[in-house]
């Protein structure tokens, strides 16, 4: 699903969000309930092409955490309602490349307690974005974060590397990672809610939102 540019969004009279949040968001992006369907498609999409693979599912923190739970729910349940039983088990790392609202060059990979596991296994690699300038820990924007993070995981030669990502933010630069799967391709906004945080606030905001200058200055590190 492509959100366009001049896309101006929901506005926030239309749903209900945390009171502490007043005053700090322009508008909703994306609306939870079609976070969720969206998701479930993916899924859908994910047991199609997957086989008869088990799976080894590594969610990308801090943002990526409630897309990996959705889509492996999803996943689960659609494995229980077939007849084709699909094992995943779900590991973590963490990744940080921002400060503020900032990319940072370097970037930081931590946890993934044996990462040795995915040695001949199908690997689903969740993240609530994926960046490059965005992919990182929830978005993929321009993908240097994906490209460090892949090339430490193919060291360990699973059978199959697949990218799901919920978010791709569009950018001018050509050479933007794709993940193998996503669910909306946005601006190049900044974003905050379903998990995304902004110097961790916001993540307990159900829907993706803009945030606004207000915002950026009350949360500042």
């Amino acid at each position: 699903i492509q959100i366009s540019d001049n896309w101006p969004g929901y506005s926030l009279d239309l749903f209900t969000y945390p009171q502490h949040y007043y005053g700090d968001l322009e508008y909703v992006l994306i609306p939870h309930g079609i976070i969720v369907d969206r998701t479930e498609r993916l899924a859908k999409d994910i047991m199609q092409d997957i086989g008869d693979n088990d799976i080894v599912v590594l969610c990308v923190l801090k943002g990526g955490y409630k897309f990996c739970a959705d889509l492996v729910e999803h996943i689960k349940n659609l494995s229980r309602n077939s007849e084709r039983f699909i094992s995943m088990k779900v590991d973590f790392v963490r990744l940080k490349s921002y400060h503020n609202d900032q990319s940072m060059q370097d970037m930081q990979i931590m946890g993934g307690d044996d990462l040795s596991k995915l040695t001949g296994k199908v690997s689903f690699l969740c993240s609530l974005l994926i960046l490059f300038f965005m992919f990182c820990k929830d978005i993929v924007g321009t993908g240097r974060t994906m490209k460090v993070l892949l090339n430490n995981i193919e060291k360990y030669k699973p059978k199959m590397i697949k990218v799901a990502s919920l978010l791709v933010k569009r950018t001018s630069r050509p050479d933007g990672y794709r993940p193998d799967y996503y669910g909306f391709e946005i601006p190049d906004l900044f974003v905050v809610g379903y998990a995304l945080d902004y110097n961790e606030y916001f993540r307990d905001l159900n829907h993706i939102c803009v945030i606004n200058d207000r915002g950026k200055a009350k949360y500042r590190v």
